[in-house]
C-alpha cells in the first residue's frame, strides 16, 4: 500500500511495508555535478506534483578497491535521504534518529541492506539515512573548494530533517545522529561544527576515527593526486577511479605523510579554522558538544578484521609488531610493559586498534566530559561468531545488532550461518538502549565520569563496570589527537 506525505519540500510517495511506512531516495541537496561540482551542497529545489520515493537513489562515486566499482548509477542524484517511520501524523512526536554511514570516507551507501531501518523504527522512533560524497569528491584537497564537502553533505541532510521530518511524524527537536568507524569520526565532526548547531540533540559515536588532517597535510595529498589525476579534467567515475589507484600507492609518501600513508589513508575531515574550526577533542573540552548528550564507545577487538582483509591474521612477526609500535604508539616501551604476556600479534592488533579507533572513541567521551557535557560510554566484547570465531569483537560487528539487521548484508557474516539466541537478545538490548536514548537522553546505565569510568560492555551477560581498556588509557592519556601534519624535515 502506498502512502503520501506533504512535505516542505514537495509532495512523496512512499510505500507501507510490516508497520512502517518507508520513502526513499528524496533528493535533499541539487546534484553536486557541472557547476556545482566541489561546491558546497545547495539545497534542493522544491518540486510540483507527487515524486515516487519507492527506490533509494544512486550511490555517490566511490572507492572500487573494496569490490563496490559496479554500482549502477543511473543518475547525478546522489544526495539523496530516505524515511521510516512507524506514524505518519504530522502531530506524533516522535524522536528521529539518523544514521551516518561508514567506509574510511572512501566508500558507503544508505542503500545497502544493513542500513535498512525498518527494525528500529518498529521500535518507535522514524530512521533516517542518507548519502554524502566520499573520497576525492567529498574530502580531497582541490584548489578553490571547500574542505569537508561531505560533512557538509551531512549539515545538508540535517537541515533538511529539521525542515521537514514533521510530515513524517518526527520531532524536529528530538534529533539524535549515530555512525560508526567514518560515521563516528562524522559523528564527532558535526559536535565540532559551528553549521551544525541545533540540528541535533545527542549523538551517538561509534568506533570514532582518529584521522583528521591538517590544510597542509591535505594540500600534500591533493597536490600529488592532482599532478597524475587532474580533478577539473576528469569526470566523477574517472576521478574515484584515479583515487583507487591512489590510495593504493600512498605508502610511497610515507616518509612525508606518516601514519596515514603508512595506513593508506589518503582522505579524511580537515581542520580548517572554519567549516571544522577544531579536532573535535578540542573542540568538546572547550564546551562545543556541553548541549549535546553523547554516547562514545568502541569494539574490544576493533583491528582484527583489518587483519583478515591484509592477509596478517595469525601471521604478525615481531618485526612487524615492533614496526606498529614505532608507528603508531605514543610510547612502545609502554606497551610492552603494560602487557607483558602480549604475542606479536596481539600487540599489532591492539596498538592498531587504539590508535585508529578505541582511544579516540574514549577520549571522546572524557572531553565531553571536560567541557562540561553528558556522556555514556560502551565497550562491545561479545565475539562474533563467524569465521570459525577468529575475528572476537571486531571493528563492525555493533552494526547488525544496533539495526537489527542480524541477516542482511556483508556484516551479517560476522553472525555465521544464521544468528543465535544470544545475537537476537544481545540485539535486543542494544537497540532498546539506542532507542531510549534517543528518545529521553538515557541509555540504561550510569553517566561516564573521571572519577569511576564506568561503562556499558555489551556482551551475553551485560555489565557495567570500571572502563576495561584502562591499560591503553593510560599509555594515551597525554596523546593530543591532534590533526596530522605532515612529516617533519
Amino acid at each position: 500500500m502506498t502512502s503520501e506525505v506533504r512535505a516542505p519540500a514537495g509532495v512523496v510517495r512512499g510505500v507501507w511495508d510490516a508497520d512502517v511506512a518507508v520513502f526513499r531516495g528524496i533528493p535533499f541537496a541539487e546534484p553536486p555535478v557541472g557547476e556545482l561540482r566541489f561546491a558546497a551542497p545547495r539545497p534542493v529545489r522544491r518540486w510540483d506534483g507527487v515524486r515516487d520515493a519507492l527506490s533509494y537513489g544512486p550511490p555517490p562515486p566511490q572507492a572500487g578497491v573494496f569490490g563496490m566499482d559496479a554500482l549502477v548509477r543511473d543518475s547525478d542524484d546522489w544526495l539523496t535521504i530516505n524515511v521510516w517511520t512507524p506514524e505518519l501524523s504530522a502531530g506524533a512526536g516522535l524522536p528521529v534518529m539518523v544514521w551516518i554511514q561508514g567506509g574510511a570516507f572512501v566508500f558507503g551507501m544508505s542503500s545497502l541492506p544493513e542500513y535498512d531501518g525498518a527494525r528500529l523504527a518498529r521500535d518507535g522512533v522514524v530512521l533516517v539515512t542518507f548519502n554524502y560524497r566520499v573520497g576525492a569528491e567529498g574530502f580531497a584537497w582541490i584548489e578553490g573548494a571547500p574542505h569537508n564537502r561531505g560533512l557538509l553533505d551531512q549539515v545538508a541532510a540535517l537541515e533538511w530533517v529539521r525542515d521537514n521530518i514533521e510530515a513524517f511524524g518526527g520531532d524536529p527537536g528530538r534529533v539524535t545522529i549515530f555512525g560508526q568507524s567514518a560515521g563516528g569520526g562524522s559523528v564527532a565532526s558535526l559536535l565540532a561544527m559551528p553549521r551544525a548547531a541545533g540540528l541535533f540533540r545527542r549523538a551517538i559515536a561509534q568506533s570514532v576515527t582518529s584521522v583528521f588532517f591538517t590544510p597542509e597535510l591535505a594540500r600534500q595529498i591533493g597536490t600529488t593526486l592532482a599532478a597524475d589525476a587532474d580533478p577539473a579534467t576528469l569526470g566523477p567515475d574517472e576521478l574515484s577511479g584515479a583515487g583507487d589507484a591512489f590510495m593504493a600507492r600512498t605508502g610511497e609518501w610515507a616518509d612525508r605523510w606518516g601514519r596515514p600513508a603508512h595506513r593508506q589513508i589518503p582522505f579524511a575531515p580537515v581542520v580548517d579554522g572554519d567549516v571544522l574550526p577544531a579536532t573535535p577533542w578540542q573542540a568538546l573540552a572547550d564546551g562545543a558538544g556541553k548541549g549535546v548528550e553523547l554516547i562514545a564507545g568502541h569494539t574490544r577487538d576493533e583491528h582484527r578484521l583489518f587483519s583478515l582483509i591484509q592477509g596478517t591474521l595469525g601471521q604478525v612477526t615481531q618485526e612487524q609488531a615492533q614496526a606498529a609500535l614505532q608507528i603508531y604508539a605514543p610510547d612502545p616501551r609502554r606497551y610492552l610493559e603494560s602487557f607483558p604476556g602480549a604475542s606479536p600479534e596481539e600487540l599489532h592488533d591492539l596498538v592498531h586498534a587504539d590508535w585508529l579507533f578505541r582511544m579516540s572513541s574514549s577520549r571522546l567521551a572524557e572531553a565531553q566530559v571536560a567541557g562540561g557535557g553528558r556522556a555514556y560510554v560502551f565497550e562491545l566484547t561479545w565475539p562474533a561468531p563467524g569465521m570459525g570465531g577468529v575475528l572476537g569483537a571486531c571493528h563492525g560487528l555493533d552494526v547488525p545488532l544496533v539495526f537489527g539487521n542480524l541477516d542482511k548484508g556483508q556484516p551479517a557474516m560476522l553472525l555465521g550461518d544464521g544468528p543465535t539466541g544470544e545475537a537476537e537478545a544481545l540485539s535486543a538490548r542494544m537497540r532498546t538502549a539506542w532507542t531510549a536514548f534517543a528518545t529521553h537522553g538515557d541509555p540504561g546505565w550510569p553517566a561516564y565520569g573521571t572519577a569511576h569510568r564506568l561503562t556499558q560492555v555489551f556482551d551475553v551477560e551485560p555489565a557495567v563496570t570500571a572502563y576495561p581498556a584502562e591499560k591503553s588509557r593510560l599509555i594515551w592519556a597525554d596523546h593530543p589527537f591532534a590533526a596530522l601534519a605532515p612529516v617533519a624535515g
